[in-house]
């Protein structure tokens, strides 16, 4: 057992802590008061750090190591979700609606150990480390986009970041090279007919068999606008109309998700949504209106770094630690991030059924596998002090 090893596992109760208090204390997407408050007061103890607040609800702390290397930067993201958790654990949030239930918690707390751990090895390190502690990933336009617009990226080499996820067995480590995660876009389309009585359809324009229709036909921007090789997901998830069961409604409220890999597919995604919304409409004789509003762009993991990582994991885990993924559907502010500098990022398996660690994330009954901590922590160290190696 190597000296690190040793170190993460002596400290895996303290991370543990940290990941059930920040459970217990989940908070919204911009709202993360006291989620950040408890980060700093916990990187103060440690010493030797600049700490800021690029956000009021956003922490860094920089370890400067006083000898030329690189500048490199980690991100982990803290806010929770608006689900009412289901789990009866001790530590389950004690805010009604609120939850983590995507992993954000366990990133939070594997970074601030990573720091503690980092620290001790200050004299081993060069360059300077930046630990970014995100607020708000969870609600686009996201966090990302303001704590870079503060400068936490400036000067900055390269930028790391991983995810928990339920997909993989605790300890893999799914990796894959350029495109990692989908373009998440929605649509909003706004029907607008003419209501009426029931019984006189003659005397209505039917907002409801309008958008049923727009349903169907948008169906054929997958089959019939796009190359049978392009991958992408068009998904209708939200049509509101009406208030009795004798009324033709005078509007309908469609809401929809695209989620693509490719620059061309998206922008003829978003051209045909809108063609096929306002030909039906047209043919209808009602009218719409459809708003388009692009999300996060894909992560793209930097080749270089991919593989440079992939060996990293091989050499400190096991070959067989390296689960090779396919671009998976999430997306991820992170995306903003890698296009600032280089960057890598990946999905960390914390699923284990046996201690029922395996419902899907944004789920009430999501719950990490502490295990888990153990290997970001020790793969986070890992990763830092091998890329503040001096450089030639």
């Amino acid at each position: 057992m190597n000296e690190l090893h040793q170190r993460v596992l002596e400290l895996l109760p303290r991370c543990v802590e940290d990941r059930r208090w920040l459970h217990r204390h989940a908070e919204l997407s911009f709202e993360e008061h006291e989620t950040s408050d408890y980060l700093q007061a916990a990187l103060r103890g440690i010493g030797g750090l600049d700490i800021s607040r690029p956000t009021p609800t956003s922490v860094m702390a920089v370890l400067r190591t006083g000898r030329p290397g690189r500048c490199l930067a980690i991100r982990a993201d803290i806010d929770a979700l608006p689900i009412q958790e289901e789990n009866e654990l001790e530590f389950r949030s004690c805010r009604a609606g609120v939850m983590h239930a995507c992993g954000h918690d366990g990133h939070a707390a594997i970074l601030l150990n990573a720091v503690r751990l980092l620290a001790e090895r200050r004299e081993r390190l060069c360059g300077e480390l930046r630990f970014i502690f995100q607020h708000a990933e969870e609600t686009p336009p996201g966090g990302a986009v303001e704590v870079i617009r503060a400068g936490v990226l400036e000067g900055v080499d390269e930028v790391f970041g991983l995810h928990l996820t339920s997909t993989l067995p605790t300890g893999d480590f799914g990796v894959c090279g350029g495109v990692l995660t989908s373009a998440t876009d929605r649509f909003e389309i706004e029907i607008t007919g003419k209501g009426g009585h029931s019984s006189m359809p003659q005397e209505c324009v039917d907002p409801i068999v309008t958008g049923a229709q727009i349903i169907l036909a948008l169906q054929t921007v997958l089959s019939r606008s796009l190359r049978p090789s392009d991958a992408a997901v068009l998904s209708v998830c939200q049509a509101n109309a009406g208030s009795a069961y004798n009324i033709i409604p005078g509007g309908m409220h469609l809401t929809g998700s695209v989620r693509s890999y490719d620059e061309r597919v998206r922008a003829t995604a978003e051209r045909r949504i809108r063609e096929i919304s306002e030909g039906v409409a047209a043919g209808m004789g009602a009218s719409v209106q459809v708003d388009y509003v692009r999300g996060y762009d894909s992560i793209y993991n930097d080749p270089a770094l991919t593989d440079w990582a992939r060996g990293l994991i091989a050499r400190t885990f096991g070959e067989g630690a390296v689960c090779e993924l396919s671009p998976i559907a999430p997306g991820d502010d992170f995306c903003y991030y890698d296009q600032v500098c280089p960057g890598f990022f990946l999905e960390l398996g914390a699923a284990n059924p046996e201690k029922g660690s395996d419902a899907p994330h944004h789920n009430a009954r999501y719950r990490l596998d502490e295990d888990a901590l153990a290997y970001g922590m020790e793969y986070t160290v890992a990763l830092l002090s091998e890329r503040c190696r001096p450089t030639e």
